[in-house]
């Protein structure tokens, strides 16, 4: 006997547009898996494949007026799930490109000894930095970065929405930039991000 849902995908489309977070609920518990396995195809990569679905729901939030012209919200939620994962893929290539090529310039430019020396100090720094968090997004962090822990898995362990793990995960990130770089020369800061 199959079960009918309470709701069209019309209907909740329209009912997230007007801000209803149970229906962006259903939408996001009914299509969650099937755009993080399609961004799993793309990417390779669990942890890019989570952070890709993480965005395209939550550009389906806050998409607001456009949401009730969705005429297929599968093939709307692959086309965005897959323009994030080809983005993604080319800012990662760039950020490498660029990664390595600072890198092997800074290093034939530096001795080994001196490249340790900042190194254990930007490592120190991060360290401050990290400490300097605010208890959620530290431990947020700490989760995720340092555990491994995937968004979902944060989430529920914190008893938080998974949007709400995003949102301390790029709030301690933007930090931790800032802080680094303010107290970093670029080289040290690109070896001690490739280093974690």
């Amino acid at each position: 006997m199959a079960i009918t849902p309470l709701y069209s995908e019309q209907e909740l489309l329209a009912k997230v547009a007007k801000r209803d977070e149970y229906a962006f609920g259903l939408l996001y518990n009914q299509y969650n898996k099937k755009v993080y396995g399609f961004a799993l195809q793309l990417l390779n990569s669990e942890i890019l494949a989570e952070e890709v679905m993480q965005v395209t729901m939550l550009k389906l939030w806050q998409m607001e007026d456009g949401l009730t012209a969705i005429q297929n919200l599968d093939a709307y939620l692959r086309v965005t799930s897959r323009n994030i994962s080809y983005n993604m893929l080319r800012r990662l290539k760039l950020e490498q490109n660029a990664s390595e090529t600072l890198g092997r310039e800074w290093l034939e430019e530096h001795n080994e000894t001196e490249e340790q020396i900042i190194l254990k100090e930007t490592k120190k720094i991060l360290q401050e930095a990290i400490d300097a968090l605010p208890p959620q997004q530290k431990l947020v962090y700490k989760l995720c970065h340092e555990e491994g822990m995937k968004y979902e898995e944060v989430a529920k362990k914190l008893n938080l929405s998974p949007l709400s793990v995003q949102t301390y995960m790029k709030l301690a990130l933007r930090f931790l930039r800032t802080y680094i770089g303010k107290r970093t020369d670029v080289a040290a800061l690109l070896i001690i991000f490739k280093l974690f």
